[in-house]
């Protein structure tokens, strides 16, 4: 009877269904799984096992649909609850902390209080000093008032009259002829010597003004000697002419008269200077040594008289670019700079550079750089970015580098200096240089182009554009895939090059990228690297171990080693015994 009463009272297990066991085992996974993810331990951080089993209460909400609204209601008074324990901590927390404010108030007050007694002692010094050196300070202005206002009285020299004078016996200094005698050599001498100093030392403004009549007596030699040369050359031409004139009226007169002159400066019968002739049947020609003669003397008589601009402009105007030349550069040098006037020298460039467009040749390499020298010693940059991308000038390398190291110094202006400088590197197909400004100035894609454009940079040459712009992204791009296109640099040989001139740094944070990408991404870049063997990557296997990269030595090696047991058969070769491998 009470077996059955047992029996009757017993509950069996409940019958799960296939859908509600997977749910079950799901959501099994998701606590063990997000426990691991946030590091819980089996007490954990009461917030995060707060969020995953609220999660896990939602989800079970979700299924069963049938006591959702009382799980609704429970779930939501037992977040009011945590909510509110929350709150009180944040308070309790806020509190405490206050107190401790609180508690520490009166040794704060104390520490106050001490340093305010620190601060007016040291006050009291500083007072103490100051009016000390302001005592000493009013003391010396009264001793130097008193100097000021005191007369100074004449040095008077006072000779011992009871001495002999000098140069004289005892008997000539009592004797009245012997004193008079020599009282009268002594005033000569006196005389002469006020007239020697008349002579040998000038006032500054006698200097100035016998430097102005020098001038305009200059100026009236010259013109004299230009009236003198003007007149000897129309004597000349004139005699010539006569002389000409005269054999052809005695000859028949039945050619003309410049065949005439023509015909007998060939015969020698008469001597026609050939400059005389030029100018009488061919002015222009006859006119430009006589033209260039002049704008070389005006030059030189600009600088003279200190008109620097006048002497620029002439320079810049000049016919054939005659005073465009180093020996010009050089007279500028020679003035130097001027206190309170522009830099003679940078108005010449100026000049020159201004109108280069008017000429047919520009400017040459040698004025360039002496002008970008002088533009950039005077920090007028922008001055030299007009010239650069707007004049006609002849580039060089040396302009170039220039340019670089102003921006080196300035680094305020780099980034425009590399900019420039990268224009006229490609002006002289300077393109390793010019890549270089591109990566400094942070362009790697836009250099990548370049390079893959250009296609005269050699392994050497990509070898130092690493090392001379260490920059992660350029070495990455430069041994990887770009745009389908093969690497232009192997990897290994990239990372020990950087390890060998002294670059860890780079070559680390390399490797570092590198070992991301795991096993499959190491394969991948050690198969299509054609320029590296499998000694090289031995190598970089040792830097990565020596380093501390323990994955990706232990990749390396397993790809070796799996590499190192393969061999390629050919297919001319019908004699190779497949099996050979498994006797030895």
């Amino acid at each position: 009877m009470a077996v059955q009463a047992i029996n009757k009272h017993a509950v069996l297990p409940p019958v799960l269904s296939r859908s509600d066991k997977e749910f079950l085992e799901s959501i099994q996974r998701y606590i063990t799984t997000e426990t691991e993810r946030v590091g819980c331990n089996e007490e954990g951080p009461a917030d995060e096992y707060y969020i995953i089993y609220r999660n896990v209460f939602d989800k079970v909400i979700e299924y069963v649909t049938a006591y959702k609204s009382i799980l609704t209601s429970i779930k939501k008074e037992y977040d009011a609850i945590i909510e509110k324990i929350k709150k009180d901590q944040r308070t309790t927390f806020y509190l405490h902390g206050k107190l401790k404010v609180w508690a520490a108030e009166p040794t704060t007050l104390v520490y106050h209080r001490k340093r305010i007694i620190q601060l007016e002692a040291k006050m009291r010094v500083i007072e103490s000093n100051s009016s000390k050196i302001q005592l000493q300070i009013d003391k010396v202005k009264q001793l130097r008032a008193e100097y000021d206002i005191k007369e100074v009285k004449p040095f008077t020299f006072c000779k011992n009259p009871s001495k002999p004078i000098p140069g004289m016996t005892f008997e000539k200094s009592v004797n009245l002829d012997a004193l008079n005698k020599y009282l009268k050599h002594l005033e000569d001498k006196y005389a002469e010597i006020k007239q020697l100093m008349s002579k040998k030392y000038v006032p500054a403004q006698k200097k100035a003004d016998l430097e102005e009549e020098m001038i305009v007596v200059l100026k009236r030699r010259d013109i004299a000697e230009n009236l003198n040369k003007e007149l000897q050359f129309r004597h000349q031409r004139l005699q010539n002419i006569l002389n000409a004139l005269i054999s052809w009226i005695k000859s028949d007169m039945s050619s003309s008269f410049q065949s005439f002159v023509n015909q007998a400066e060939e015969t020698k019968e008469i001597h026609v200077d050939q400059g005389i002739f030029e100018e009488l049947f061919d002015p222009g020609k006859a006119k430009e040594a006589e033209i260039l003669l002049y704008y070389i003397e005006r030059f030189n008589e600009l600088i003279s008289l200190g008109e620097y601009e006048k002497a620029a402009c002439l320079a810049a105007s000049s016919p054939k670019r005659i005073l465009q030349n180093i020996g010009t550069v050089n007279k500028f040098k020679a003035v130097g700079k001027i206190r309170g006037k522009p830099f003679p020298l940078l108005l010449f460039f100026e000049a020159i550079f201004s109108t280069s467009h008017a000429h047919r040749r520009p400017i040459d390499a040698e004025l360039t750089l002496e002008g970008i020298k002088c533009g950039l010693s005077e920090k007028r940059l922008n001055l030299v970015i007009n010239w650069v991308t707007q004049e006609r000038l002849t580039f060089s390398e040396e302009a170039g580098d220039v340019i670089c190291e102003y921006g080196e110094q300035n680094t305020h202006n780099k980034s425009k200096c590399l900019a420039l400088a990268q224009i006229i590197y490609n002006e002289c197909n300077l393109h390793s240089k010019a890549v270089l400004c591109m990566c400094k100035q942070g362009q790697i894609h836009e250099a990548m182009e370049y390079i893959h454009q250009i296609k005269d940079l050699t392994s050497d040459d990509l070898m130092q554009l690493i090392k001379l712009c260490p920059n992660h992204e350029l070495v990455q791009c430069l041994t990887k895939e770009w745009n389908g296109k093969t690497p232009l640099l192997s990897f290994g040989l990239a990372v020990l090059y950087l390890f060998s001139v002294d670059m860890e740094e780079v070559g680390i944070k390399l490797l570092q990228e590198t070992s991301k990408g795991g096993e499959d991404a190491i394969e991948h870049l050690m198969i299509n690297d054609p320029f590296c063997c499998l000694e090289k990557w031995q190598e970089v296997a040792n830097v990565c171990l020596q380093n501390g990269f323990d994955r990706l030595y232990d990749d390396i090696m397993f790809i070796l080693r799996s590499q190192a047991g393969l061999t390629e058969i050919s297919e001319e070769d019908d004699t190779v015994n497949l099996m050979q491998h498994v006797f030895w």
